[in-house]
């Protein structure tokens, strides 16, 4: 690796920097998920990366948990009759290898030809459990993302869409947009997201904003008014999960943090507070 080239140089590095917390979180002794593919996919670069960060040991907490709170949500939505999966900026996921999905579920995978094209090359000789297609565009491209959707949305019939770990690099206004496009398909019923306050904006942007300022990937989400933001585009937080409730359950915090995880908390604006939240949203 060369050292005078940054350790994150672009927004997909940091997939590979959390494919190394699946890693570790895979090879503890009470692994509350098992994702065996992590740690090929995280790389020397992934491992490097996540050491660099202040997410040591037990603080890669919010990582675990969000993976392990995706996955509860995706097999309850396939339980449900979601038909389709589509992750948008898919990243170094490995879902279709991993869980427990039927054969005649359709996932679609939707990121940069370089980041898919790395994580095809590493699972190459696997197999996915269910019907597994990468589409490589950059979803910052409107026109092309709309037809995108527009052809997919007639393709099935109940369609999951996740956004995991992406919306947090997009402005508020991106993803408003994305949010109304993605609510103009009506097989479009449910969306996963991850979303912050402005007060862990603000204490993540301190612990290692230089890093991936440098990488052209800030954190430019985290609306004061929480989850309901995303009402006025066309869609409903039907259930608002909280990292740090499902950590303490979890066992996953340290002992300062199972303290804070006693007290009572909202799913509404959260203000200066730092808090985290896996939310499923349904189309209105």
């Amino acid at each position: 690796m060369d050292s005078k080239e940054p350790l994150i140089r672009n927004i997909s590095d940091t997939a590979r920097w959390v494919a190394a917390y699946r890693a570790r979180e895979t090879e503890h002794p009470n692994a509350i998920f098992r994702d065996p593919f992590a740690r090929p996919l995280a790389g020397d670069r992934g491992e490097e990366i996540a050491r660099s960060m202040p997410f040591k040991g037990g603080s890669a907490w919010p990582f675990v948990t969000r993976t392990y709170l995706y996955d509860q949500f995706v097999q309850s939505q396939v339980q449900q009759g979601a038909d389709m999966v589509i992750n948008l900026a898919a990243g170094l996921d490995a879902r279709p290898y991993r869980m427990d999905l039927p054969s005649s579920l359709k996932w679609i995978e939707v990121d940069l030809p370089e980041i898919l094209d790395y994580k095809q090359g590493i699972l190459a000789s696997e197999k996915p459990r269910c019907s597994l297609e990468r589409l490589r565009l950059d979803l910052a491209n409107v026109a092309v993302r709309r037809k995108l959707f527009s052809e997919l949305g007639t393709k099935s019939r109940r369609v999951l869409i996740i956004t995991e770990g992406l919306l947090a690099y997009l402005s508020p206004d991106e993803v408003g947009v994305l949010a109304v496009d993605l609510a103009a398909q009506k097989s479009f019923q449910s969306w996963l997201v991850d979303i912050g306050s402005p007060g862990l904006k603000e204490m993540l942007q301190k612990q290692m904003g230089t890093k991936l300022d440098a990488a052209g990937a800030p954190f430019k989400f985290a609306p004061p008014e929480g989850p309901s933001f995303f009402t006025r585009y066309g869609w409903n937080p039907e259930e608002v999960r909280s990292l740090i409730k499902v950590a303490a359950k979890l066992k996953r915090l340290p002992l300062v943090l199972r303290i804070m995880a006693m007290f009572p908390e909202s799913n509404g604006a959260q203000g200066k507070r730092p808090w985290s939240a896996v939310c499923l949203l349904t189309r209105q």
